[in-house]
């Protein structure tokens, strides 16, 4: 089994934020769930793929959840 892992570099690249953002994410419990490994932080894949399923909206009053709206 291969787990893929990103960084914080190249998770602010795929959201398009900066780096110091998921750093205050993290202080605030905010984003998704993460590693940190000897001092590197590192985010899995697939709870990257979670936490935007999640976030996902259909519109500013609702939520949508997978498979149709909440």
């Amino acid at each position: 089994m291969s787990v893929k892992h990103l960084n914080q570099r190249q998770l602010a690249e795929r959201w398009n934020v900066a780096e110091a953002t998921l750093e205050r994410w993290r202080s605030a419990g905010i984003g998704p769930v993460y590693l940190k490994l000897q001092g590197r932080v590192l985010y899995r894949v697939e709870d990257i793929e979670e936490y935007e399923a999640r976030s996902l909206h259909s519109s500013t009053s609702s939520r949508v959840m997978a498979g149709g709206v909440a």
